[in-house]
């Protein structure tokens, strides 16, 4: 699998504070199924974090790991706050795409409601980024309006979901809207969002089988992160599968109608 959302460089953000902390994390990745990683520090007001502070430590990291023989690629990128986003130079935010590639990982305001919030991010598209929109299901402006998600999905953004949603990890609201997204083919990567080994671990294949989407597993966790880090301008179509094996959540309101 390839994992295109987690914490993993050491002192850097809100994920592990030391190299031993950062090999853990990557040891337990492994053993999840995981063979690509891509470190993606907080940059926001918090975490003023640099490209070239993330490919330090990105090489410092791989360097490690090969001399522990663990079996793990480490990439670069970063998790972008959209309150960021706007006074990141454009070279920089070129720099900081997944891989170092076109796509963005970009995370939406927790705030209930954000005005402007789709007009941002589809303004970062038109700068010519590929946007990848980190754990929409955590997002109460979603949650609130679903119907802009569903707009900014059918003018090509994409969405990483955390796995720990999928199984009720961020309480039940996240799990269920989760759950609906897959149900729409509003969902077209799950990834981590790890932060640790235990508490905040790299898993994602479990969390996948759990929830009844194994039959997109492949298409979420290695054809849709490859062709990003691949630097492609598109995914993959979706395969035609079943998912009526997914949880319990209700066709959404929004598709109700008509």
């Amino acid at each position: 699998m390839i994992d295109l959302h987690c914490h993993v460089l050491p002192g850097i953000d809100d994920g592990p504070t030391t190299i031993e902390s950062s090999l853990a994390l990557a040891r337990a990745a492994v053993a999840a199924g995981t063979h690509t990683l891509v470190a993606t520090p907080h940059v926001s007001w918090r975490y003023a974090n640099s490209a070239q502070d993330i490919a330090r430590l990105v090489a410092e990291l791989n360097e490690r790991l090969l001399a522990e023989a663990v079996a793990l690629e480490v990439r670069a990128g970063a998790e972008i706050a959209l309150t960021r986003a706007a006074d990141i130079s454009p070279e920089e935010l070129a720099d900081l795409g997944l891989g170092g590639g076109p796509w963005l990982l970009v995370e939406p305001p927790f705030s209930p409601v954000v005005s402007g919030l789709d007009a941002q991010l589809l303004a970062l598209q038109g700068q010519g980024h590929r946007i990848v929109l980190a754990h929409p299901e955590r997002c109460p402006a979603f949650h609130r309006d679903p119907e802009m998600l569903a707009g900014l999905v059918e003018q090509g953004v994409i969405t990483s979901i955390t796995a720990g949603s999928l199984v009720g990890q961020f309480g039940e609201r996240a799990r269920r809207f989760a759950l609906s997204l897959a149900q729409q083919g509003m969902v077209h990567n799950v990834a981590s969002d790890a932060h640790d080994e235990a508490q905040r671990a790299p898993g994602v294949g479990d969390e996948i089988e759990r929830c009844g989407l194994s039959p997109l597993a492949e298409w979420l966790t290695c054809a849709v992160p490859a062709a990003i880090l691949e630097g492609k301008d598109t995914i993959p179509p979706r395969p035609s599968v079943s998912l009526e094996n997914v949880g319990s959540a209700p066709r959404p309101w929004w598709h109700l109608r008509g």
